[in-house]
């Protein structure tokens, strides 16, 4: 029950102040965010590549306050692109963004995140990469949605995100696996109410299963976001039931939780992506991942009492 209050915590300007200033923070968040600026990340997109792996990468901040913040957003992901054009990775290296960046929350918010996004959907096909629109909470998903919708008309290999505990995502599988989308599926880690989310970790392991076969089963290109052993194996399973072949579906974890699965699955000749965020503003993203899994909060809480 820890997750609904890590999430609360990752809104408190409070919290924020006192976790940034432990002397120890520093080198946790590292596991989690190898860099703050794109000098930092290309010798990590180099490493990863070298690895056999592949990657989406996430300049985090979500705090957009007026338009010029947002613009700047869209200036941090065209030049990224810039930077990877050289590497020449093609879709082995992709980006995610998140539309709150975009300025999805202002005045005029769906018009302004899209106008903002399109520039860095076109740069990317234009080095042979794509992007993926992650979800967020629940009341953005329309908004997500249609201009998912309206990107891939010009750009159709777009992605989008689907979170399994809410109970709206099992219809919105079946028509985003019907018209061929890339999809991630994860688990969520937004604190939803019970009026639209299942609670109860069950529950949403079950509901991921079923999500994933409608995805399996379909005309798309599923992409299984998860650590969860159990998961894996059963995306392997499912995958091999709808005759999938490795190259027509994907894992993808974050950085620096289960390494070492990551190289095995590549190894197998998987397709396996590592999500890799970057930035200054980490601060949400940092709590969002203790949120998902206690172990990345014991990993962090024994950080603080041994080297804080």
């Amino acid at each position: 029950m820890l997750g609904p209050v890590i999430l609360a915590a990752s809104r408190s300007d409070r919290m924020r102040r006192l976790i940034s200033a432990a002397p120890v923070t520093k080198q946790v968040v590292d596991r989690f965010i190898p860099g703050e600026d794109v000098d930092d990340i290309v010798p990590v997109v180099r490493d990863l590549a070298g690895n056999g792996l592949e990657l989406t990468m996430d300049v985090v901040g979500e705090d957009i306050t007026n338009p010029a913040q947002a613009a700047a957003a869209r200036d941090a992901y065209l030049e990224l692109v810039d930077r990877l054009k050289p590497l020449e990775l093609g879709t082995r290296a992709e980006m995610s963004v998140k539309l709150s960046m975009f300025g999805q929350a202002l005045e005029g918010g769906h018009e302004l995140a899209l106008s903002n996004v399109r520039p860095v959907v076109e740069a990317a096909a234009e080095i042979g990469t794509t992007v993926t629109l992650d979800a967020e909470d629940h009341t953005t998903l329309d908004s997500m949605f249609a201009i998912h919708e309206e990107l891939r008309k010009d750009f159709p290999q777009t992605g989008c995100v689907i979170q399994a505990y809410l109970f709206r995502t099992e219809a919105d599988a079946r028509r985003l696996a019907e018209s061929g989308s890339r999809v991630r599926l994860v688990k969520g880690a937004y604190k939803e109410p019970a009026s639209v989310a299942y609670q109860d970790k069950h529950e949403i392991d079950r509901a991921y299963v079923r999500i994933l076969r409608t995805l399996m089963d379909g005309k798309g290109y599923p992409m299984i976001g998860s650590h969860d052993p159990r998961l894996i194996t059963i995306g392997q399973e499912l995958a091999h039931q709808a005759g999938r072949k490795l190259d027509e579906y994907e894992f993808q974890m974050l950085y620096g939780i289960r390494t070492d699965e990551h190289l095995r699955l590549a190894a197998e000749g998987h397709r396996m992506r590592v999500y890799t965020a970057y930035g200054t503003d980490w601060y949400g993203y940092f709590m969002r991942r203790l949120a998902e899994k206690p172990a990345n909060l014991r990993f962090f809480a024994r950080s603080m009492l041994t080297k804080g």
